[in-house]
């Protein structure tokens, strides 16, 4: 009995021990006045199927509907995606677009809506997708309705990860994503803290902070290689003539 007694302490003991070195020391005392305040940001307004919103004020605005200045094609060039009527729209076989700067962890706010009438099937039914870091692509395509595989529907980590519900609305009507992510990290070239990505699609969780197992791809999964901390974020081509409007990022400080 005495063992058993002894034993169970020391497992107490060094659980306490285990979760003690867990939790991150507190440099500030609880509700200490000494201690700074947020930055106040204005949090914008929320978009209307007739009327895109207003972006957070200490958000970077992409795209305002007005022109493509702050994207270039894959040459570096001017984009040449159409622009009208408040958005722009994607350009057959002119290529993806990518943003001028370079980002990496961000909170991003994208609206698409779908071609309508719906044409074709499966992965040939308003097909796009946002490419974070030009590496990770949320998929951007017309699952309304539209079977196709899991890992390729609407709000898909790309071959990785389906949503966790299809949130998708009918062709022509806008549509949000709201994403949450974190770069790579790498040390001596080998990864040491994989990406991970949250989305909002409509609104719903579909994503929950899942972690990537590398860039992604058709038909494979790619292992991580090191690079850049930051690069731009990509639009695709994929020859549907989807739409995209009020485009902007908020940069995130590094452990928010």
């Amino acid at each position: 009995m005495t063992r058993t007694f002894s034993s169970l302490t020391a497992v107490f003991l060094i659980s306490l021990v285990q979760l003690s070195a867990a939790q991150a020391p507190m440099k500030w005392k609880i509700h200490d006045l000494n201690r700074p305040l947020p930055p106040i940001v204005d949090p914008g307004t929320a978009s209307t199927q007739d009327a895109p919103g207003h972006a957070p004020s200490d958000a970077v605005v992409l795209f305002d509907g007005k022109d493509l200045s702050r994207w270039v094609d894959g040459d570096g060039k001017p984009a040449r995606w159409k622009v009208e009527n408040g958005y722009m729209e994607v350009v057959a076989k002119t290529g993806n677009i990518s943003t001028r700067d370079s980002f990496g962890d961000c909170q991003l706010h994208v609206e698409f809506a779908e071609p309508s009438p719906g044409k074709g099937e499966s992965q040939e039914r308003g097909n796009s997708g946002v490419f974070l870091m030009s590496t990770y692509e949320i998929q951007v395509l017309d699952s309304y309705e539209n079977k196709t595989y899991a890992d390729g529907q609407a709000s898909a980590v790309y071959g990785q990860y389906p949503p966790q519900v299809n949130a998708a609305r009918p062709p022509a009507q806008w549509q949000t994503y709201d994403i949450i992510f974190h770069r790579p990290h790498f040390k001596d070239g080998k990864v040491t803290q994989p990406a991970r990505v949250t989305v909002l699609h409509n609104g719903v969780l579909v994503q929950d902070n899942v972690e990537l197992t590398g860039p992604t791809a058709h038909g494979e999964r790619p292992p991580y290689k090191a690079g850049p901390d930051k690069m731009p974020l990509q639009l695709q081509d994929h020859g549907n003539p989807v739409r995209y409007r009020n485009i902007w990022i908020r940069e995130l400080q590094e452990g928010q």
